[in-house]
């Protein structure tokens, strides 16, 4: 794997990560929670001030949410119930093969992306739990770990693996909002990994960096090119009909996965490392519900 920045530029990267965060959200707004208190709605009752229904007092209720102005003019006891608040879940999964690291602006896309996650996720007062994955192997990663720039040494004893992440081995929380941040370039069919990501009401956002160099190369020549995973070298002529057929065969891939995250109900965003952070997170993150203005 290529080496990433030290901890001192991750935690430089975090406090870019929450001015973004304030611009763009994560899609919480979307679903009904259920959890610790928060705030936002959950699919139970609870005592904000978001009037829900009434019904009949059971003996042990609470006196204060009697509704004397009902009883003054019924004689019933009744009870005001009240929208729940909760805390979200987030389950962040973060792929960490080395395609993800190829080139040095993908790489640099794939920090972001983790640092704005977690921020975005913190500054709701989310739950948040993150995972390392690679092919079969996967690390726990505390939040603090991330937040203090130490997460890249708790995944070098990751195994290297050409394999695609084993998302179903995760222990993923039931009604979480699941965010996978991968390239997907696994020869791998898309339903068995995006299937996880929104099992047991779970709500599945997958963030997907790429660069120029990967998507749109200009390869004409003689080249000795490097399989990311296994390291091996080969050798080969590129001709233009060649690279069309990369260039057809790299689109098709990702159309794929686009029709069989619709079919999941899966919020895929293919995120570009060249334009600024912002701009390219709005522009797949928005039109798939993937993130939504502040």
């Amino acid at each position: 794997m290529t080496a990433l920045p030290d901890a001192t530029t991750l935690r430089k990267l975090h406090g870019q990560a929450r001015e973004w965060a304030r611009v763009m959200k994560l899609p919480f707004r979307q679903q009904k929670w259920r959890g610790h208190s928060g705030e936002f709605q959950g699919t139970g009752v609870g005592s904000s001030l978001d009037f829900q229904d009434h019904r009949v007092y059971i003996p042990g209720d609470d006196p204060r949410q009697i509704n004397w102005q009902a009883y003054a003019r019924t004689g019933t006891y009744t009870m005001k119930l009240y929208r729940e608040e909760v805390r979200p879940l987030v389950d962040l999964i973060l792929d960490v093969s080395d395609s993800m690291f190829a080139y040095p602006v993908k790489q640099q896309r794939v920090l972001e992306l983790l640092a704005y996650t977690v921020e975005a996720s913190l500054q709701t007062g989310a739950t948040l739990r993150c995972f390392a994955i690679r092919g079969g192997e996967h690390r726990l990663l505390e939040p603090g770990i991330i937040l203090a720039g130490g997460w890249p040494a708790e995944i070098q004893t990751l195994p290297a693996s050409a394999e695609p992440p084993a998302l179903a081995r995760l222990p993923l929380r039931a009604g979480a909002l699941r965010i996978f941040i991968s390239d997907l370039l696994f020869p791998a069919e898309p339903e068995p990994l995006l299937a996880p990501l929104s099992h047991r009401n779970g709500r599945g956002i997958l963030f997907a960096p790429y660069s120029a160099e990967e998507a749109q190369p200009d390869w004409d020549g003689n080249y000795e090119f490097e399989d990311a995973e296994t390291i091996q070298l080969h050798e080969h002529r590129i001709e233009p009909d060649l690279l069309r057929r990369y260039q057809q065969s790299y689109t098709r891939h990702f159309q794929l996965w686009k029709n069989a995250a619709a079919k999941h109900g899966v919020a895929l965003a293919r995120v570009s490392a060249e334009q600024d952070f912002i701009s390219s997170l709005r522009a797949e993150g928005l039109p798939t519900g993937a993130t939504e203005a502040a």
